[in-house]
């Protein structure tokens, strides 16, 4: 499914057909405010339940959206970001939204359970609903119009195609993942087992919560308890990786020689380390498609038959190389 290659395009789901606009990567600005308008010139009033503050990643995504729904291209965007990643505040804010009447909602939603209700009162009020990033369980597409997202499996997967291509004997390995219970873990950890040969030698699965700080002390905590032997991380974003990095230092070691590092993401910070060689393969999560959320919310708005599962395309860095050509032009 997927070539190797210094820079490889991640494949995404069936989408022939799917929907009459470009679903290409892309940042905000480029709509036609005269299309979200109504003919009155009214605006269109979206409500934006966002995660907030979270790292490289959640900064260009939410930065990208808000550019894209701005005020130039016919919306008005309120954007509510969750208090210290709580759920309760966002759930507050989307049945806020949905007694105000807003036009439009988009959610990133920061757990996957227990939207039931408040999805089902933006349909009884004949609100569409996208959903950005993160999915929802159970997922019942019938209450929400769109999910719009990377495919987390397949870029997992194509990570742990290229761990099996560099350790073709196997390897002890690590795995740091993200907050537990979120679709995006879930979907990084279902691509990355489902992939990896059963020749490598899972040591440890821990959650570092995305941050750098927490995964340089349980990285360093892993290293201790294996008198460092430990030959490869997986971690499931690029803060995570370049934590696991700093212990691999402190260490003694070299990281991206003596401990590979696989990370998720492709934050400019990501590629810089890629770049000086202290991690071994950076999977780009592209966080820039709100003009796709744009010409979804306008169609589910026209009363237009949506897609109910929206691939944005991303690619993987397997060099220095690689990641030196693509700096330059690396928006986040």
């Amino acid at each position: 499914m997927f070539k190797t290659a210094k820079i490889r395009g991640i494949a995404g789901l069936a989408l022939a057909g799917a929907m009459a606009f470009s679903l290409a990567a892309c940042s905000g600005g480029s709509s036609d405010s005269t299309d979200a308008a109504g003919s009155d010139g009214e605006l269109t009033t979206v409500g934006f339940v966002a995660v907030g503050p979270e790292g490289g990643w959640r900064t260009a995504n939410e930065q990208n959206i808000q550019d894209s729904f701005s005020k130039e291209n016919g919306f008005d965007l309120k954007y509510a970001p969750a208090t210290n990643g709580d759920q309760n505040s966002q759930i507050t804010a989307f049945t806020s939204f949905i007694d105000e009447g807003v036009d439009a909602i988009i959610l990133s939603a920061t757990e996957a359970t227990g939207w039931e209700s408040v999805l089902k009162r933006a349909q009884e009020a004949e609100i569409p609903v996208v959903l950005l990033d993160r999915g929802i369980e159970p997922n019942d597409t019938s209450l929400y119009t769109s999910h719009i997202a990377p495919d987390n499996v397949g870029i997992s997967s194509s990570a742990a195609e290229w761990a099996n291509g560099q350790f073709p004997d196997g390897a002890k390995y690590v795995v740091l993942e993200g907050p537990p219970g979120l679709s995006v873990v879930n979907d990084r950890n279902k691509g990355w087992d489902d992939t990896i040969d059963a020749n490598f030698t899972k040591l440890e699965s821990q959650s570092a919560n995305w941050s750098t700080e927490e995964a340089k002390s349980v990285f360093e905590t892993i290293l201790k308890a294996n008198n460092n032997d430990v030959q490869l991380v997986f971690a499931q974003n690029d803060e995570m990786g370049l934590g696991a990095a700093l212990a691999v230092e402190e260490a003694g070691l070299k990281p991206g020689t003596d401990v590979k590092i696989i990370t998720i993401d492709g934050t400019k910070a990501a590629l810089e380390a890629l770049a000086a060689g202290r991690l071994s393969f950076v999977a780009e999560y592209n966080p820039l498609f709100g003009d796709t959320a744009i010409e979804v919310v306008k169609a589910a708005l026209a009363g237009e038959t949506v897609e109910s599962d929206i691939v944005v395309p991303s690619v993987t860095f397997d060099s220095p190389e690689a990641a030196t050509e693509a700096l330059p032009t690396r928006k986040y």
